[in-house]
């Protein structure tokens, strides 16, 4: 994402402005969830002049790829995520956000840690997944399994015996 220009916002506290964003943010990835890269987030933020630095609200949308975590499928999922960040001039021990040196700010970290915290750890493709077969690996949600039930070897050595009345 470009850096944005803040200089005119430090010089008049109190003022704000609003900033729309159209721009792919490359490497927004997990194991099983991914923003494909030729993608554009999207939204606007509001910046407004405070006097610890610029205070930053706004969200952004897009679209994620992602893998399901039981059958594998691979499913889309659009995306909506609310920020709200303080970008101080003077850094202290406990600020995440920065303003440059040459009074731009840059949105991509920002972007980056909302949209990455809010990708989910285990997708789900719908709630009541069935999952693939443990044995055979065929997808359960198609239908039953037919590969043969496993006898656990422990037992294996009663198999020749039944049960009479």
């Amino acid at each position: 994402m470009r850096p944005i220009d803040v200089r005119d916002l430090l010089e008049h506290p109190g003022s704000s402005k609003t900033v729309r964003v159209e721009e792919p943010v490359p490497g927004l990835s997990t194991e099983l969830v991914e923003v494909p890269q030729d993608v554009p987030l999207e939204g606007d933020l509001t910046l407004e002049s405070v006097i610890e630095g610029i205070y930053v609200t706004g969200a952004v949308s897009g679209r994620m790829a992602l893998r399901c975590a039981r059958c594998l499928k691979d499913f889309e999922r659009d995306f909506d995520v609310r920020m709200q960040e303080m970008f101080v001039r003077e850094p202290g021990p406990e600020d995440d956000y920065i303003l440059e040196s040459d009074l731009q700010l840059d949105p991509e970290p920002m972007v980056r840690d909302a949209v990455v915290l809010d990708m989910p750890f285990s997708p789900l493709c719908t709630p009541e997944c069935l999952g693939l077969c443990e044995r055979c690996g065929g997808d359960r949600n198609l239908g039953e399994c037919t590969c043969s039930e496993r006898v656990d070897p422990r037992w294996a050595g009663l198999e020749g015996f039944t049960e009479e009345p």
